[in-house]
């Protein structure tokens, strides 16, 4: 099987998952060292596919689903009905990331999609012994959310703005 072929097969079985699959269990479906796979994964993004890196495995994201950043602030207690929100809406939560004055930019993947994507996540929370990224931020992290359309976002973007979750992007905090 040439490189070509095994990363074809590599994006159909993406496609055709409903989970992340990791770079082990792609290697042993195309009988190559998890190693290949990475840089089978790199090679698949440069040639313009967008495939997340979780804890749990790659997925293949949807390229025809809209995307919008928020910028929100609440309490740690808040997090699960703020990610509930999003996802009862028909949101999928990308990513979440801090603007910290002194570290720059703090990102991270989280392709939170249902409410046992949100038990996972609390539960590597606790089992890393770890807190979300937002409290390095004083509450305050943005979300790049995706979903099937525009209004769809809009929901969800109302939906937080009701709970006061939203908050004010800062001069500093601009993307170009």
């Amino acid at each position: 099987m040439t490189g070509q072929e095994r990363r074809k097969i590599i994006i159909d079985a993406m496609e055709k998952s409903n989970e992340p699959l990791s770079g082990s269990d792609l290697g042993k479906f195309t009988n190559v060292s998890r190693q290949v796979v990475v840089q089978d994964i790199a090679l698949l993004r440069a040639q313009g596919y967008t495939i997340v890196s979780t804890n749990r495995g790659y997925i293949l994201t949807d390229v025809h689903r809209f995307t919008r950043l928020v910028k929100v602030h609440h309490s740690e207690e808040k997090t699960v009905d703020e990610l509930q929100t999003i996802v009862d809406l028909g949101g999928t939560v990308v990513d979440v990331h801090v603007n910290h004055r002194v570290y720059g930019k703090v990102k991270a993947q989280l392709n939170i999609k249902n409410r046992r994507d949100i038990k996972l996540f609390l539960q590597d929370m606790q089992t890393g012994k770890s807190t979300p990224l937002m409290n390095i931020t004083a509450g305050y992290h943005f979300h790049l959310i995706s979903a099937e359309s525009k209004e769809v976002l809009d929901d969800i973007e109302a939906a937080l703005r009701e709970k006061d979750y939203l908050a004010e992007v800062l001069p500093y905090e601009v993307e170009d």
